[in-house]
């Protein structure tokens, strides 16, 4: 194969759009696999400093080999084969990317077998009156097809027009023709990795040859040819340490996978866990003369619990008091593995010495320590001293070679100190029963409280702490509470038949401590209050025409049985005549009825409610009537009362019906 640029070959370089075959420095094309397809194009493309041509080679049977390959390159144009026998001949024109100036150039040739005087070609299509428009453009005369500027395959990679032939007057007198223009790739894109960031993880401890990652690289050029044929290779290691080659990757797949034995992919060992390789894609199969595009890698070594936590010493001392609950020691671990990994995280558990349920241990999640609390108050009477057996395990089991050892179980002393607690009541809350109203003085209970610090053998004394009424005393040596006023059931500071009162119990320690006590008295109703009667005022038109005055209700504040059904009563009445009456409704109303119209004027009616207590009580008060005149339906009481009242007629008596 020939190529001459006048100017001695300086440089020269083929470039082959099948990678099975390759051009030599002499212009022999040599193929690197066994040639099976005839009829298949391929495309040559010679360039130097000065110079560059292409040659469209085809593949055909062995009858019809050519003796040299060198007879089958043209230095101008290209050699096209016909695939088309018609009056327009429109043979495929390639053309490579990225031409230098000068422009117009000329690329290739539509012929027309059947001479017409007068014919004119004419190109159409995108590139030529389409977007991107003015790319190519066609000699009308003798159709010579030329390209206006460098064209990039990237952008567009194939171009589909049509040639037509017309007379002088515009009409087509032949075709439309396709005419396919390719544009044959340069390498002139690098590589590119798009998908970052590349992050990668490997566990410690791998064996050799396990993938971690693949890098991927992008290249725009044509994937058909070298010039998109990528090769991968590492250019550097950050740390260079245990080993500078830690890694490999794949130079056509990209996978990156560890080159080191797994003792020396140890995380705890290492400088970091972080691994960061500068990674380059280089097209042309890697050769010297492809393009490169560079990303970093970075790999993280993964933790596994290959390290069981172990205590920082064998023996913790702890002092709380009694009686206080709260955190009382911290106990501290160290572990090797990841602090941001359940291999590092610490699980405590108490394995002995809490019978009671007294002691919890919970992790700090910060500090990896075992917080160690008091939940049950302790008693210094009943021990002086608690040994716990404390372990400590990670979140994550440990790997199968690997076992917690001694170092993982720690013991705790505590030591409980003795304080002065205050006397407790018993029982406590304290209840009786007693009637209301029992004498002055007598004695309700015997309060009971003891010292719990038996081993300081103090004395107690009592007093009254809060007492609503006023009602009890307590002996300060023996206990013994009596009353110094009535208990009444019917006092505000009685709730649901219920007094309550607080005492108190002071030991005789430095300080005193004390301990307060809660004495709930039921009180038991007796008949101590007489029933009440209302309404103690009526009043009647002495003209009415009904003469039911009023009915009257009775209340008492004592209970069942000693309240309802109340008797109600009329005093024995003065004169010859009775002027009213009063007939029972229920078993706490009655009504008043007048027997005849009575002057204008008032009436005390004398009337006796009587409760069923026994004994039973009986309460003697007056009704006030007012006998008022009415006229225009208002009622005027003036001359009966001293109270003036003038207000809209309104019958008073009330007629709801009630069960007897």
């Amino acid at each position: 194969m020939v190529f001459d640029d006048c100017k001695g070959n300086n440089k020269l370089n083929f470039e082959v759009s099948n990678p099975d075959f390759k051009v030599e420095h002499d212009g022999s094309l040599v193929a690197l696999k066994n040639v099976s397809e005839a009829g298949r194009a391929l495309f040559v493309h010679a360039r130097s400093e000065h110079a560059e041509d292409m040659a469209e080679i085809l593949i055909v049977g062995a009858d019809e080999k050519h003796d040299a390959l060198k007879e089958i390159f043209k230095i101008e144009g290209n050699l096209g084969i016909p695939r088309q026998k018609r009056a327009i001949l429109a043979t495929p024109i390639l053309i490579p990317e990225n031409q230098r100036p000068p422009f117009p150039r000329s690329v290739g040739k539509v012929i027309r077998s059947e001479g017409t005087e007068g014919a004119k070609f004419r190109l159409s299509g995108k590139g030529v009156d389409q977007d991107p428009k003015g790319i190519f453009r066609i000699n009308e005369i003798s159709g010579d097809v030329s390209v206006t500027r460098p064209l990039d395959r990237e952008a567009i990679a194939n171009y589909e027009l049509e040639v037509e032939v017309t007379d002088l007057s515009g009409k087509i007198i032949d075709g439309p023709v396709r005419l396919d223009i390719s544009v044959i790739d340069q390498n002139d894109n690098r590589p590119m990795f798009k998908e970052g960031p590349y992050v990668g993880h490997v566990m410690e401890g791998s064996p050799t040859g396990t993938t971690v990652m693949r890098m991927t690289a992008f290249d725009a050029d044509d994937p058909s040819t070298d010039n998109a044929l990528l090769r991968y290779n590492i250019l550097k290691q950050t740390p260079t340490k245990p080993s500078p080659n830690m890694f490999y990757i794949d130079p056509e797949k990209g996978d990156i996978v560890t080159v080191v034995s797994p003792v020396l992919l140890d995380r705890e060992t290492m400088e970091t866990p972080k691994y960061e390789l500068v990674i380059e894609a280089k097209d042309m199969g890697g050769h010297d003369v492809g393009l490169t595009g560079t990303a970093t890698a970075t790999i993280l070594i993964d933790d596994k619990n290959d390290h069981p936590p172990e205590f920082t010493k064998k023996e913790f001392q702890a002092t709380v008091k009694e009686g206080v609950t709260g955190v009382i020691v911290n106990l501290t671990v160290g572990d090797r593995d990841d602090p941001a990994t359940g291999a590092w995280r610490a699980v405590y558990t108490i394995i002995n010495g809490n019978p009671g349920q007294s002691f919890e241990i919970h992790t700090n999640p910060q500090t990896n320590e075992g917080m160690l609390s008091v939940v049950k108050p302790l008693d210094y009477e009943i021990s002086a001293f608690h040994t716990l057996l404390i372990k400590v395990e990670n979140e994550d089991p440990l790997i199968p070679d690997i076992a917690y050892g001694p170092s993982s179980t720690a013991t705790v002393q505590i030591t409980v100190e003795d304080v002065n607690e205050g006397p407790v009541f018993h029982p406590n809350p304290m209840t009786v029963t007693k009637q209301e109203n029992i004498p002055i003085g007598s004695i309700v209970l015997t309060v009971n409280a003891t010292d719990p610090d038996t081993l300081q053998h103090q004395t107690i004394r009592y007093s009254v702490y809060k007492d609503p009424a006023s009602w009890l005393e307590i002996n300060p040596t023996n206990g013994t509470v009596a009353t110094t006023a009535v208990l009444d059931r019917e006092s505000p500071h009685v709730q649901d038949n219920k007094y309550t009162a607080l005492f108190l119990a002071i030991d005789s320690g430095n300080p005193p401590a004390t301990g307060t006590g809660t004495l709930h008295i039921t009180l038991e109703d007796v008949n101590d209050n007489v029933p009440s009667l209302y309404p103690t005022l009526a009043k009647v038109c002495d003209d009415a025409k009904d003469l039911r005055v009023v009915v009257l209700g009775a209340s008492d504040k004592d209970l069942h049985p000693n309240t309802d059904p109340f008797k109600f009563e009329l005093s024995k009445q003065s004169g010859p005549e009775k002027l009213w009456r009063i007939n029972k409704l229920n078993n706490t109303h009655a009504q008043v009825v007048l027997l005849q119209n009575l002057k204008k004027a008032n009436y005390n009616i004398p009337i006796s409610v009587t409760d069923s207590g026994k004994p039973p009580l009986t309460n003697n008060t007056e009704l006030k009537l007012q006998v008022c005149s009415c006229k225009k339906s208002r009622m005027d009481c003036s001359a009966s009362d001293a109270l003036h009242i003038s207000m809209t007629l309104i019958l008073l008596s009330l007629f709801s019906l009630f069960c007897l």
